[in-house]
């Protein structure tokens, strides 16, 4: 089934001009991209996005790291695009990552690695929702014959 789901591009990866290679990483991997907007998370929108890490021990951290610079948010879409993405991704630590995934590419720490992307449909949902708007996403299935 085609799904959407969120990518975001963290503010180290940002900052650092990896944009451009986590959106071809993407679309070499067969995502397309129905949204793409790049803003700063205020400390109040950080914490509204990752609420559910609220009392953990790095939530602090998380915060303050997610505001202190430029992201990317971007909605992408493909069959089964939950799951594949967590694959093309990679693992949390980019130490720990295959070659060919995301954090590989431009990760360099457990936090610094690169992108956040959603974890399941009912997440991607909520935070697509989070960034963007309906007039704001594009659909791919008006084009696909």
């Amino acid at each position: 089934m085609v799904e959407l789901s969120l990518v975001m591009v963290k503010p180290h990866a940002f900052d650092t001009k990896k944009l451009g290679i986590i959106v071809s990483m993407l679309e070499q991997n067969g995502f397309k991209i129905v949204g793409l907007k790049s803003i700063k998370l205020t400390t109040e929108l950080a914490r509204r996005f990752y609420f559910v890490h609220e009392g953990k021990e790095f939530f602090e951290r998380l915060i303050k790291y997610m505001s202190s610079g430029t992201i990317a948010a971007i909605c992408v879409q493909k069959e089964n695009c939950v799951v594949e993405l967590r694959k093309l991704v990679g693992a949390t630590d980019p130490t720990k990552s295959e070659v060919g995934t995301i954090r590989k590419a431009v990760g360099e720490t457990v936090e610094a690695n690169g992108v956040h992307s959603s974890d399941c449909i009912e997440n991607a949902r909520k935070e697509i929702r989070f960034f963007f708007s309906d007039i704001e996403l594009y659909s791919y299935q008006y084009l696909d014959y």
